[in-house]
């Protein structure tokens, strides 16, 4: 947990260096979050359709995105639920050659969905399966039993849920408790303002 606080500490930092125009804090710590851990969110379902997806590499082509996301669909998709969950990215064409550098695929294959997260190849499986399961119970939580349908219609309200789990591709925080808390005070703050555009509404 240590760490992870470090981690949340570094990205602050950067993001200061660059509101404040320091030269000196953003060199060191651009150097930092460039390791990330996550390489990015992918969820689809059973027949290959993108629900929600997060990169977290900014310099990869949109060409380079949606072969991304097939050859990852194609490699989980294939895969018995009797195996492990995960697989080394060198086993897929976009990483075969590490031109791309070395990954590895981690996911869990919940009713209709794949929620698949490509990370660091010296990232613990363990730890990234544990990341999935916290990131499930919370959609649980906030829609009830989530379902694809959420995932359409409330894509929004998901990626926030993501942000506050993951930034930039490195972990932020994993206590259910306070992510379900930022996000109930994002719920008040959108009612606030949903309230404020009425009575204006009402008195124009």
């Amino acid at each position: 947990m240590q760490f992870l606080y470090i981690k949340k500490i570094i990205i602050y930092l950067y993001i200061y260096a660059v509101e404040e125009e320091n030269n000196i804090y953003k060199r060191f710590t651009y150097l930092i979050c460039c390791v990330k851990m996550i390489k990015s969110i992918i969820i689809v379902n059973n027949q290959g359709e993108t629900r929600i997806v997060k990169f977290y590499e900014g310099e990869l082509s949109d060409a380079d995105r949606q072969k991304i996301i097939r050859d990852c669909f194609s490699a989980v998709s294939r895969r018995s639920d009797n195996v492990c969950n995960f697989l080394e990215g060198k086993d897929l064409p976009y990483w075969k050659d590490n031109k791309h550098g070395t990954v590895k695929l981690v996911y869990r294959h919940y009713a209709t969905l794949y929620f698949i997260f490509v990370v660091d190849e010296s990232e613990s499986e363990l730890g990234i399966l544990d990341l999935i399961q916290v990131f499930v119970e919370t959609l649980d939580k906030c829609f009830e039993n989530v379902c694809e349908l959420d995932l359409i219609f409330h894509s929004d309200k998901v990626h926030y849920i993501l942000d506050e789990i993951v930034m930039g591709g490195m972990v932020l925080e994993t206590n259910i408790t306070k992510i379900i808390e930022a996000i109930t005070e994002m719920n008040k703050l959108e009612k606030l303002d949903d309230g404020k555009t009425y009575q204006q509404n009402v008195r124009s």
